[in-house]
């Protein structure tokens, strides 16, 4: 208000001249000179006053119009289109207008209450204006409240919060993230296999409805479908549509399996999709990833990412794959890699089992035919291979140089190492993960349905889910390596034994290459004898294995749950086999064993098919196969059953569905 004013200092300025003026005058004529002192006087006197009468008259309006203004704000506060409130000092709410009022319950006291308790307010941090606001959403319509500090007559600290309807731009967001466009990625996973088993005379009709169906599929959900190869497809879709199909839990997948032939051989899809991403390439690169680890959980199923990997369908068994084309490049190429590197480390998974110490040695033999210094990294040697273990230190003593504890491995790996990992295809399951920090050349073999967690960048890759075990692919990928293969007898065993326990005797996941690899292995010299030796147990092992089976207890009415409350070096091994033993009871469908070993819960899982153990322990972490599975668990046993029934029973609730989320 001071500088509306008029001021008094150009006054003196003109005064003080007006003096020197008149004592200048004063000083040639004393008349004269007395003259201009008074007219001097009169001038400032009369300027003064009239100076005095104008800021008065400014200060009375600049008075009245604060009373206006104040009058306005006071309207304009009660009368603002928008919610308004204040809180106090204590960050409860001292006055609100109706606005507010009408976005609230009736039933709530908002007078003095805490906002939290009557809005649910989401803090939003806008770092690049330096603000802070909130975020609300009553009745479909958003809110943004922006907070205003204000001084009371007391000067303390108020909040100003007024409202903002932002759901026009809400919607917008919406509208955009509703019609953003994903892929679609489809695969004949069987093409091959279908197309020779099905008569000539129908595998026209048959393949030409997989096709008819997939485009109906597409109009249906307004989506563009491009067929570039045989055996794929893909297709563009906006982001609600591929929601649509997801909570349809895509049905394709058995509108496909359902086309009928007289051979009853099913054609299957392989599905991967992809929302995310900030350009085209982007999204088609997760799609296809996706549909990677589809076809590496033994197909028949979809994986969508859409930030978060959710899957549909792969409650099937993976079915067997004849073509043994593969196998046979798989192998070439890795006699390459083995002949680039330096040296091979192999390993398998912690705790390992039969299978993984018996792939281990058919991957060591691997390297000797290229004549590749190769170690094989075994930190201990646990009850379920040290019978192998000790025949094979047995017979061949001088073997006991190829296997090396972490660090050595870690001390003589370096970046032309090449790194094999057999029978795990998980970063956090393998025995050393250091030296896959060290070298990027890594090979993985694994029978095992893909996980989300799976070791990604790797030099080579053999997952393949219907194969009975990772030594069964091993035995494979050794007769495509050599023209005359030639390996020890106790690793030939080694790898019947792998093969064997995977199976449970050949009874589980056995197809015609089961057989053709074991037969590869019994003309190396394999004796059935000697490996059936080679799973024999003590008497304590015997007696533990009952007490899990006696003490067992029935969920669900055919899932049988037991535990092993004694914590023993042999808990994992007693675990895997009271599980197997526990599918011999009438009406037994699944069954879970824990088992504690060094603070950890260890869970082994086994079905006959009809219930997928592997997707009930991927709910907790673990994996498997849809007959075989494990877990680690880090809390109390009383704790981990709860979890395993948990995820039992949203297994069960999803069971119609087929789907679940990772």
């Amino acid at each position: 208000m001071q500088e509306l004013k008029y001021s008094l200092k150009h006054l003196i300025v003109q005064a003080v001249l007006l003096v020197i003026l008149s004592a200048i005058l004063f000083y040639f004529q004393n008349i004269i000179g007395t003259l201009a002192f008074i007219a001097s006087a009169f001038m400032i006197m009369n300027q003064y006053t009239y100076i005095n009468k104008k800021n008065q008259k400014v200060e009375d309006k600049i008075i009245n119009l604060n009373n206006e203004f104040t009058d306005i704000t006071k309207n304009a506060v009660f009368k603002v289109p928008f919610p308004l409130l204040i809180l106090n000092d204590k960050n409860k709410i001292s006055w609100f207008n109706t606005y507010f009022k009408d976005l609230c319950d009736d039933e709530v006291e908002i007078f003095n209450n805490e906002i939290e308790n009557i809005l649910d307010l989401k803090t939003v941090n806008d770092d690049e204006n330096n603000l802070d606001y909130y975020e609300t959403q009553v009745d479909g319509k958003y809110y943004r409240f922006y907070p205003v500090t204000i001084k009371d007559s007391e000067d303390k600290d108020l909040t100003l919060l007024y409202g903002v309807d932002n759901t026009a731009f809400m919607d917008v967001v919406t509208l955009l993230d509703e019609k953003r466009l994903g892929l679609v990625d489809i695969f004949i996973d069987n093409y091959d296999e279908a197309r020779n088993s099905i008569k000539e005379e129908e595998r026209t009709r048959v393949f030409s409805e997989v096709d008819k169906i997939l485009q109906d599929f597409a109009r249906e959900h307004n989506a563009y479908i491009r067929k570039y190869e045989s055996d794929k497809f893909v297709m563009v879709i906006e982001k609600h549509e591929l929601e649509n199909i997801m909570q349809q839990k895509f049905s394709v997948l058995d509108m496909i399996k359902d086309i009928k032939n007289t051979n009853n051989v099913p054609v299957t899809l392989s599905i991967g999709a992809s929302i995310v991403g900030d350009n085209p390439y982007e999204i088609h690169d997760k799609s296809r990833s996706c549909l990677d680890v589809a076809l590496g959980r033994g197909g028949d199923q979809a994986v969508v990412d859409t930030g978060e990997l959710k899957y549909f369908g792969g409650k099937n068994k993976a079915v067997e794959k004849r073509n043994k084309v593969k196998a046979r490049v798989v192998s070439h190429a890795l006699k390459k890699l083995i002949e680039q590197s330096s040296n091979v480390f192999i390993m398998g998974h912690k705790n390992p089992d039969m299978d993984s110490i018996g792939s281990c040695l058919g991957m060591l033999e691997a390297c000797k035919i290229n004549s590749k210094e190769c170690y094989i990294v075994l930190n201990e040697v646990g009850p379920q291979i040290e019978n192998i273990y000790n025949a094979v230190l047995e017979e061949k003593p001088d073997y006991k140089k190829y296997f090396v504890k972490n660090a050595f491995a870690k001390e003589n790996c370096n970046s032309n190492s090449l790194v094999i990992i057999c029978d795990n295809h998980r970063r956090n399951s393998v025995e050393c993960q250091e030296i896959m920090d060290i070298t990027k050349n890594i090979v993985v073999i694994d029978h095992h349905r893909r996980s989300s967690d799976y070791i990604k960048d790797t030099s080579l890759t053999y997952l393949e889910p219907y194969a009975s075990s990772a030594s069964e692919m091993v035995t494979e990928v050794l007769f495509y390596m050599t023209e005359k293969l030639e390996i020890p007898k106790i690793v030939a065993e080694a790898l019947l034994a792998g093969i064997t326990v995977d199976t449970k005797n050949f009874f589980y996941q056995t197809g015609v290459r089961t057989f053709e690899a074991a037969s590869i292995l019994k003309r190396q010299g394999a004796d059935s004898v000697r490996v059936k030796q080679l799973f024999k147990d003590d008497e304590r092992t015997i007696k533990l294995k009952s007490d899990v089976i006696a003490s067992s207890k029935m969920y669900r009415n055919n899932i049988a749950i037991g535990r092993l409350e004694e914590e023993v070096d042999e808990s994992i091994l007693v675990a895997a086999q009271s599980a197997d033993d526990l599918l011999n009871i009438l009406g037994v469908e699944a069954s879970f064993v824990l088992a504690k070993l060094k603070d950890k819960i260890h869970v082994s899982a086994r079905s006959l098919g009809k219930i997928s153990v592997q997707l009930i322990l991927e709910k907790v972490g673990g994996g498997g196969h849809l007959t075989s599975a494990g877990a680690q668990l880090d809390c109390s046993m009383d704790e981990a059953e709860e979890k395993i029934k948990q995820a039992i029973d949203e297994y069960i609730k999803e069971d119609t569905d087929e789907s679940y989320i990772d």
